[in-house]
């Protein structure tokens, strides 16, 4: 991404930057609070002061670069780029199911990227406020790649992002020089909730990913079937009424949070045709 070549087509430019500079310097997720769950208007709007975790200055730098939210000012698109410790493959996560643009992006990116399982997760059906990077913006879609550990670069993975950076800018070139994008049906996969792993009384993590779920992300999970192994070998066994499709599974930097996975819908989608106003 250091080549600015790579990032120029005939109809725009596009600008690489590292959003927590300090905290891939120590090669941690952050320093003191997540910087991608700290976009929100609430966060944004708050008055600056002296004592104020460098993340939460961050968001607000970054904002008035790329931003402001909201506002006509604000970059037209960004990719949100990202691994993880799970097994997702490629990853392309849209923030809602009436952002047509970025939807039409990840079918192009899809339907273009052979390297290895490619997967579209929309984080809601209906319209809301994210938290992320990429939310300051226009639009944008965030790229997940994987697996890959902490503080670990491996080539291929490093190889299948930037595949992806290119269709997706070969996408928005498309799309200014005005090229039609019929409308289409598409599978996708909708956040339902997040599950936390077992736990004892005093809030101790009590058993781990089921051998049998390891490694599963976007395959079906039945009602039945063992999601948690305890500590003295028990099983844990999924109790929902119906089969759904866990994601982030074990992913590392998730602990904090207490998600040992993610549970997903798979749903199929109506994406509305779209075309540049040309003048």
């Amino acid at each position: 991404m250091k080549d600015a070549s790579e990032l120029c087509r005939s109809t725009f430019s596009a600008t690489a930057f590292v959003a927590n500079p300090r905290a891939m310097e120590k090669c941690v997720r952050y320093i003191h609070q997540d910087l991608n769950r700290s976009f929100k208007m609430e966060f944004l709007d708050t008055p600056d002061s002296e004592d104020e975790h460098y993340e939460a200055q961050r968001a607000k730098e970054l904002n008035k670069i790329y931003g402001p939210k909201g506002s006509p000012k604000a970059y037209d698109f960004m990719f949100d780029m990202h691994n993880t410790t799970s097994n997702m493959g490629a990853c392309i996560i849209v923030s809602s199911a009436q952002k047509s643009f970025e939807l039409h992006m990840a079918n192009y990116l899809k339907s273009n990227f052979t390297d290895t399982k490619c997967f579209i997760w929309i984080s809601k059906l209906e319209d809301w406020e994210s938290h992320t990077v990429n939310s300051i913006c226009k639009n944008g879609i965030t790229l997940e790649v994987g697996p890959q550990p902490q503080g670990v670069a491996r080539a291929e993975c490093l190889a299948q992002m930037k595949v992806l950076i290119q269709h997706g800018l070969d996408f928005i070139d498309k799309f200014n020089q005005g090229s039609a994008f019929p409308g289409f049906e598409m599978e996708a996969y909708v956040t339902i909730n997040h599950q936390d792993f077992p736990r004892h009384s005093n809030g101790e993590i009590s058993g781990v990913i089921h051998p049998k779920l390891q490694d599963k992300d976007f395959l079906p999970l039945h009602p039945g079937e063992p999601i948690f192994q305890t500590l003295d070998g028990s099983e844990v066994t999924y109790e929902g009424e119906s089969t759904i499709y866990p994601s982030f599974i074990n992913e590392a930097a998730y602990y904090e949070k207490e998600i040992a996975f993610y549970k997903m819908a798979k749903k199929r989608i109506t994406v509305p045709a779209i075309q540049a106003q040309m003048d």
